[in-house]
C-alpha cells in the first residue's frame, strides 16, 4: 500500500487555490469597481479598492433603464431554451441510440456535422428566415434557432447506449410504453448528464449577445447582456454603470450553479470518465 506524500498533496493544493485566485480577480476587480465613481476607474488613482464607495452605478441600472424587464426577457427566453433543449436532446438522442432505422449513422453525422459550423456563417440564413417568419423583435426570434443542440443530443445518445437494453425491455414487458421508459427510466438515470447540459444551455442562452444585438431593436425587449452596451456612452463610458449591470447579470447564473453545483459536477466526471 502506498503512503501518501504530503508535501505533494499540499504543493497540489496550493497550486489549485493560487490558480482559483487568479481566477477569481477579474471578477473581484469587477465587483469592487461596482461601487467605485466613474472618475476614479478612469483615472486609477484610487487603487484596486473603493476609497469612497457609492451605489450610484447600481442606483442608474435600476432606476434608468428597465432593467428589471431585460432580466424577466433573458429568464423567459433562457429557461425556455434549456428546457426546449434537454428535451430535443434526451427524444432526439434516444432514437439514435436505441432505435434502428434506415440511413441512422448518415443522420447522426449530419446532425454531429452541424457542431463544426461557426455561428457567424449560418447568421444570414438564420436571419433570413427568421424574418420570412415576421418574428424580428421578438423574444420568439431568440428562442426559435436554439430549440436543438447537436451537442446536448450527441451528449445524450453516448449517455443512453449504456443503459442495459434488456432494462428497457423488462420494462416493455410491464406494459411501460416509450414516454414512461423516458421519464421513468431513462430520464433519472442520465439526470447527472442533464443537469450538466442543462446549466451549460442555460448560460450560454442567458450571455448569447451577438444574436439579440441582430434580432432586437426595441427597448423593452432587450436582454441583459445588450444592458452592457446600452449603459455606454457615446463619447465617455460609464465603467461604474457598466460593472454595476454586468455585476447584476452573473448573479442569477451563479444561483443556477449553486442549486446544481453536485449533479453538475457529478455529470462532468461522468462524462469525463465516457
Amino acid at each position: 500500500m502506498h503512503r501518501k506524500n504530503v508535501w505533494i498533496d499540499s504543493a497540489v493544493i496550493a497550486a489549485l487555490v493560487l490558480t482559483a485566485g487568479m481566477m477569481l480577480i477579474p471578477y473581484l476587480w469587477m465587483v469592487l469597481s461596482s461601487f467605485k465613481d466613474n472618475m476614479d476607474i478612469i483615472s486609477d488613482s484610487g487603487g484596486f479598492l473603493p476609497q469612497h464607495p457609492s451605489l450610484e452605478g447600481y442606483r442608474t441600472v435600476l432606476e434608468d433603464a428597465p432593467f428589471g424587464t431585460w432580466l424577466l426577457n433573458s429568464a423567459f427566453t433562457s429557461i425556455i431554451i434549456t428546457a426546449a433543449t434537454l428535451l430535443t436532446s434526451v427524444l432526439a438522442g434516444y432514437v439514435f441510440a436505441k432505435h434502428q432505422f434506415r440511413g441512422k449513422r448518415i443522420w447522426f453525422l449530419l446532425v454531429l456535422a452541424t457542431m463544426m459550423i461557426p455561428f457567424q456563417v449560418i447568421m444570414i440564413p438564420t436571419y433570413l428566415i427568421t424574418a420570412k417568419l415576421g418574428l424580428i423583435n421578438s423574444l420568439a426570434a431568440i428562442v426559435l434557432p436554439n430549440l436543438v443542440s447537436s451537442y446536448g443530443v450527441f451528449l445524450a445518445k453516448q449517455f443512453i447506449e449504456e443503459i442495459p437494453h434488456d432494462l428497457l425491455e423488462a420494462a416493455r414487458l410491464d406494459g411501460a410504453g416509450e414516454l414512461k421508459l423516458m421519464v421513468r427510466i431513462i430520464a433519472p438515470l442520465i439526470l447527472p448528464m442533464l443537469s450538466a447540459l442543462g446549466i451549460f444551455t442555460f448560460m450560454n442562452a442567458w450571455n448569447n449577445y451577438l444574436w439579440p444585438l441582430i434580432v432586437l431593436n426595441d427597448i423593452d425587449r432587450m436582454t441583459v447582456p445588450l444592458a452592457l452596451v446600452y449603459f455606454n456612452g457615446t463619447h465617455v463610458v460609464n465603467y461604474n454603470v457598466v460593472m454595476s449591470a454586468a455585476v447584476l447579470i452573473t448573479i442569477p447564473v451563479i444561483i443556477v450553479f449553486l442549486i446544481f453545483q453536485k449533479q453538475f459536477i457529478k455529470g462532468l466526471t461522468m462524462t469525463g470518465m465516457k
